[in-house]
């Protein structure tokens, strides 16, 4: 079969923009891995997703196309190349676009999850550095942390997005508003522990792997309990792991299977597909509650880095090149490819 491989590769960070501008986007590690994969049992057209997406796209002839491209502009930046390949009934892997913009936009993904009875912690949108009183008085928490609206893999969310005081608040605010050019998503602070739960499937037949945990309690002391920019992407580096991740998460058999519940849930409302890693946070009481959905989950190769889902697949059974091909597998027997 002709596979098209969509992904956006790391580059050189532009002068003026922030460290984690190209946190989202894969090294070329990953890139070779995933391709070496794919390249077991199918003719793979790698598509690196620049300005010339389109025609690359068209070029590659492909019968389906694994999808990892991230986009750079825009808060719907990952629907892009999924609205490019529906317009051209090119099947894919993963979500439509409406998902995949819908979860990108933190404020819209929780409306979507409450409207379903799906629990999240309590949020209020700040857009202004003056709006800041008026959403502290709205949210009502003692804790908060602060969060560009539109961002994943910890974008915009340093070790000072916890706030407390107002001076933490407007400054916290103004970066996100300064820095990332939108809105600023401001959440209750969730004291309990934290999981991630990697789903592989669809509909009926959609599968939790065994449950990550997040153990924030390993952390250099100075740093908030988050997995924060700093957290993923200073203290956890390649080249000197640190062993933040339980796999099967020690817990017990009746909080796992709510955790597990509430993640499979959040996936079928916003309609994933295929695969999807989803972040739970226990609040005061150890209610499991939604922080974020992740439809383009990372897939570090090196099983000596921390790369969830990767790890939970593992631990659920597969490989990693198993796993790539059992995400391509859904999304062929979706789509009614053999």
């Amino acid at each position: 079969m002709r596979v098209g491989f969509a992904y956006n590769l790391k580059g050189q960070l532009p002068t003026g923009k922030p460290p984690d501008h190209f946190a989202e986007f894969d090294d070329p590690q990953t890139i070779d891995a995933i391709r070496n994969v794919l390249q077991e049992r199918h003719d793979v057209f790698p598509i690196e997703v620049r300005e010339d997406a389109y025609a690359r796209i068209v070029e590659s002839r492909s019968d389906i196309i694994f999808n990892l491209a991230e986009g750079l502009h825009g808060s719907a930046r990952e629907a892009q190349i999924p609205a490019i390949l529906e317009m051209l009934q090119i099947p894919y892997t993963g979500s439509d676009p409406v998902t995949l913009a819908i979860s990108l936009d933190k404020r819209r993904t929780r409306e979507v999850l409450m409207a379903n009875g799906v629990p999240t912690p309590r949020q209020v949108v700040v857009d202004s550095v003056e709006g800041v009183g008026a959403a502290r008085r709205e949210l009502n928490a003692s804790v908060a942390i602060i969060k560009p609206v539109a961002e994943g893999s910890s974008k915009g969310i340093p070790d000072a997005s916890v706030v407390e005081e107002d001076e933490q608040w407007r400054v916290a605010v103004g970066k996100v508003l300064d820095v990332y050019r939108q809105a600023a998503v401001a959440e209750e602070f969730l004291p309990g522990r934290e999981f991630t739960v990697a789903i592989l499937g669809n509909g009926a037949e959609a599968r939790a792997f065994p449950t990550v945990e997040i153990n924030l309690s390993i952390l250099p002391n100075g740093l908030k309990p988050i997995y924060s920019y700093e957290a993923k992407w200073v203290v956890d580096r390649p080249e000197n792991p640190i062993d933040i991740f339980t796999c099967p998460a020690d817990i017990p058999p009746e909080l796992d299977r709510e955790v597990q519940t509430v993640a499979l849930d959040a996936y079928r409302v916003l309609d994933c597909r295929d695969w999807s890693r989803v972040d739970v946070r226990l609040d005061a009481t150890g209610r499991p509650r939604i922080i974020e959905l992740n439809p383009l989950p990372g897939i570090l190769p090196n099983p000596e880095e921390n790369s969830c889902y990767p790890k939970a697949a593992r631990a659920g059974g597969l490989s990693y090149s198993e796993m790539i091909h059992a995400v391509l597998d859904a999304a062929c027997k979706r789509v009614g490819l053999s």
